[in-house]
């Protein structure tokens, strides 16, 4: 894939399509590209999260219990949204389903991007607190729900 692609392909991922070119241009020069064989562990459970990636082609399948995978990643989608901000837990294992090419963009990268572009630092906050009142909004609703 060409930086062009690359850049054309973050633009439709979710959170970075809220990216100007410029931004998105940084973030595909600067991300590690990652290519993995079909059974490739991308990360496992309980390893540091320090970066999401972008899923470029091919699949990424999820297993939290050792068993199969409960979630499929595939070409567009974004995996570990929270660690581009926050370094935390990997929650689950990460295994490539089929050859599979990943992006993957660092806090310290994602932090840059937001430094030098704070329009788009601004988009993504409002984007993320709206995910987040929707969530606490369905929380309650089960909670309700429950009692």
């Amino acid at each position: 894939m060409s930086l062009e692609d690359d850049i054309a392909m973050l633009a439709q991922a979710p959170l970075f399509g809220l990216l100007d070119r410029d931004a998105l241009r940084l973030l595909a020069f600067a991300a590690d590209k990652r290519r993995l064989r079909q059974g490739d562990v991308l990360f496992r459970k309980g390893d540091r999260a320090d970066a999401g990636f972008v899923v470029a082609e091919g699949e990424i399948g999820f297993d939290t219990e050792g068993g199969k995978p409960v979630v499929i990643a595939r070409a567009g989608d974004l995996v570990g949204r929270t660690a581009l901000f926050v370094s935390g837990e990997r929650p689950a294992t990460a295994t490539a389903r089929e050859p599979t090419t990943v992006l993957r963009v660092s806090i310290d990268l994602m932090k840059r991007v937001l430094e030098e572009y704070p329009d788009a630092a601004a988009a993504m906050h409002d984007e993320i607190a709206r995910d987040l009142q929707a969530l606490t909004g369905e929380l309650a609703h089960i909670g309700e729900r429950l009692a």
